[in-house]
């Protein structure tokens, strides 16, 4: 057995190479063998490089779930450029900084998608693989072989100012969690994999789309997460195997029993976060299937796995992954924040992990590296505790990141628009527990001196400007602030549970306070 960590080029062709003409993708686009993506992403790489795009470059992805989405990609990565994949749903508001932080030689968008304000080349996946655009030697295009080291991608995440932070992908962090996904959770080439997680993330990339093409399975892409066809779905594609999270899983619990939930070929759900044991166990029993727990962050796909088959384990994020060919790759550990010393089963400390699946660090941000790996360790900002039989239960966080939906975002993007407010004075937002599990985003806001606003005036204000994820639910205005000794809003002392003096912005639609 080679103990090679794999380069994405080596690994897509042998994907290909095994399963060439078996129906591959299901997506809003239409349907794709490996063969054929490959193909089109063979072509797109020789169209990319006519363009002038070299090793190295980056290159800006706009594109919904689809097969478009993955020509892309892989086109990008066989040129030996770097993709840097954005969110449509959040293009409008976050693509300006993307390009001015992520320099992009090259846009990949839809047609008629437009970047104000910015002379930068773009182009379309039609123009990118369609046959009649091909060189005549464009098929054959030279692909060389990288070391597992290489950038691939650069993933947006919310820096701790505000501005956002490019974390680096390499081809060894997306074929090791490539590797990795089917093993922990058992799949083969029997298995269908259902997901409606956005591509422009690494879980989506690495786990469902790159998982699938490396076990043989099937992947059925859906554009978005819905409750209302979610079944339908499941059981039209025959899908064995689905990749959620949390939330998802709570929306479907929140309606009222069916039988057509049960009507479905689901064995398996890849979710999380970890739910308690009670409530683990009342989903399997609803649902019928089995929840496997996960646990990483795009600086490492590498974290926590709870595979579901041990009761005991439930209410727990696991173990560390592990490869199935380079064997006992993923060390975890549990620190003191303060004193920095490892500590004993059933303390709770960072949790801390190293292993050859972590980023090198965040894109032309020195400091903000050398932090997140100092001591060769994997600083995951994440609380836990681990029990005498070596499983992790998730404590809290050390870090301020708000994570919502799926999504990591910063509590400084959303203050600095309401900062911006002519009637806010002053504003802090914290994370507070959510019914549909992560966090909602709650905001504190103290008005400036004669003004005057409503809740609903700064939720529509916030509207504006963020997307739907970054915008506040509960809105509490305050006439002063718990202090820092230096001064500085004390966050950790603001109240997070449900009280009169708020306003949900989800359920009100008259009478905010002000």
């Amino acid at each position: 057995m080679s103990t090679e960590i794999l380069d994405l080029h080596t690994f897509l062709l042998d994907g290909v190479h095994r399963w060439s003409d078996r129906p591959w993708c299901s997506a809003p686009d239409g349907e794709a063998t490996r063969a054929e993506i490959y193909a089109d992403a063979l072509a797109g790489a020789g169209a990319l490089r006519r363009r002038g795009v070299t090793a190295g470059d980056r290159v800006a992805i706009v594109q919904p779930n689809g097969l478009a989405f993955i020509r892309a990609w892989m086109a990008v990565t066989l040129a030996g450029a770097v993709a840097v994949p954005v969110n449509p749903r959040a293009a409008a508001t976050e693509l300006p900084a993307v390009l001015d932080g992520a320099n992009p030689a090259l846009l990949i968008a839809e047609p008629g998608f437009e970047v104000d304000g910015y002379l930068l080349p773009h182009t379309t996946v039609a123009e990118l693989v369609a046959p009649t655009l091909r060189l005549p030697d464009e098929t054959t295009v030279e692909v060389e072989t990288v070391v597992p080291s290489t950038h691939a991608a650069y993933i947006q995440s919310s820096g701790s100012t505000g501005k956002p932070k490019f974390i680096i992908q390499t081809h060894a962090m997306y074929t090791m969690a490539a590797e990795g996904f089917p093993f922990w959770l058992g799949l083969t080439e029997r298995d269908v994999l259902m997901t409606s997680l956005p591509l422009a993330h690494l879980n989506a990339q690495a786990y469902s789309t790159l998982g699938s093409w490396g076990c043989g399975a099937r992947l059925v892409l859906l554009p978005r997460f819905s409750v209302g066809t979610f079944w339908q779905q499941a059981r039209d594609n025959g899908a064995t195997v689905v990749n959620t999270i949390g939330a998802m899983l709570e929306m479907l619990m929140a309606q009222p029993p069916h039988p057509e939930e049960r009507r479905h070929e689901l064995r398996l759900c890849y979710s999380a976060p970890a739910p308690d044991p009670v409530r683990h166990v009342a989903i399997e029993e609803r649902f019928g299937f089995r929840l496997v727990i996960g646990y990483a962050q795009s600086e490492s796909p590498y974290g926590l796995i709870n595979a579901g088959d041990d009761s005991d384990a439930r209410g727990t994020m696991g173990r560390p992954r592990q490869h199935p060919r380079l064997g006992a790759v993923n060390q975890a550990r549990v620190v003191d924040v303060v004193t920095g010393e490892e500590l004993s089963d059933g303390e709770v400390g960072e949790l801390q992990l190293r292993n050859p699946a972590t980023t090198p660090g965040y894109a032309g941000q020195p400091e903000e590296t050398a932090l997140l790996l100092r001591g060769g360790w994997l600083h995951t900002g994440d609380l836990v505790r681990r029990d005498a039989d070596g499983r992790f239960s998730f404590a809290g966080r050390i870090k301020e990141l708000i994570r919502r939906r799926g999504e990591n975002l910063s509590p400084a993007e959303v203050e600095s628009v309401l900062d911006a407010h002519p009637a806010v004075a002053a504003s802090a937002v914290v994370g507070v527990p959510s019914d549909l599990s992560e966090e909602d985003i709650k905001a504190f806001v103290q008005l400036a001196d004669g003004a005057h606003a409503t809740a609903q005036t700064l939720g529509a204000w916030c509207a504006e400007r963020l997307p739907p994820y970054k915008q506040p639910r509960y809105v509490e205005f305050v006439t002063e602030w718990p202090l820092t000794e230096t001064n500085k809003i004390a966050k950790a002392r603001l109240p997070r549970e449900r009280n009169t003096q708020e306003t949900d912005l989800a359920r009100s639609q008259t009478g905010e306070r002000a």
